[in-house]
């Protein structure tokens, strides 16, 4: 099995990409390349890099362009590398989903402790062990939820539904994204599925099913499980 984390460098300058996979193999990465946008989206969604290095002036789309397009689906961290230093841009990419922003020419260090930061980080995110918001209550080991510490009979898929939300407390998740994630690439237009699915889950943690206040519905967009407090 191969454990070395995998980065996706999606540039269109053949050196810089060179430049970076020398330096990040050194280090114990796998690199996965991409010249244009086009194919850095597919490559981000078929082969589950760990990290994703973005350059903005991509020759077939706009770098930020590619950043929204993974984002509909992915929170993996994602860090710019560009030319363009205006804080405007800075700003744009960041407020796009953007974790981290380095400008060219760049230093290898700086850009290898970035990556290990936003590597580390993310993994704090998944290895949490138990999720706690309100009442509700997931262990993540034991696959095990409550609520007011009684515990819910889950199906599995709704299960990992319920975590999908948990991971992702907070954020607007598309439609596409969780039938994706959930049920395969060939459930993405299926919104109705999705639909009898989160009620039957707003039934068992909801104290109204029909008035929720954990997972909100975002109107033609998805859902959002919200940060509730315990009265």
């Amino acid at each position: 099995m191969d454990t070395q984390p995998k980065i996706l460098i999606i540039d269109d300058e053949n050196q810089i990409r060179k430049i970076l996979k020398i330096a990040l193999e050194a280090k114990g990465y796998k690199i996965i390349e991409a010249a244009n946008g086009n194919e850095g989206v597919v490559n981000a969604a078929t082969n589950h890099p760990e990290l994703i290095i973005l350059d903005l002036g991509l020759p077939d789309k706009d770098g930020i362009s590619v950043l929204k397009d993974i984002r509909e689906w992915s929170q993996i961290p994602i860090i710019i590398l560009t030319v363009r230093n205006a804080e405007e841009d800075i700003i744009n990419a960041l407020n796009s989903g953007a974790d981290d922003y380095l400008t060219k020419p760049f230093n290898t260090g700086e850009l290898i402790a970035r990556i290990n930061a936003n590597l580390r980080r993310s993994a704090q995110i998944q290895n949490n062990s138990i999720f706690i918001n309100g009442p509700l209550k997931i262990d993540l080991v034991s696959h095990i939820a409550s609520n007011n510490d009684q515990e819910i009979k889950l199906t599995a898929t709704e299960y990992s539904l319920l975590v999908l939300f948990a991971k992702n407390i907070g954020k607007v998740l598309t439609h596409r994204f969780i039938l994706k994630e959930i049920w395969g690439p060939s459930y993405i237009d299926q919104s109705q599925y999705l639909r009898v699915f989160v009620g039957q889950l707003r039934k068992k943690i909801e104290e109204d099913p029909s008035n929720p206040k954990m997972i909100v519905t975002e109107s033609g967009v998805g859902y959002r499980m919200v940060l509730v407090k315990e009265e």
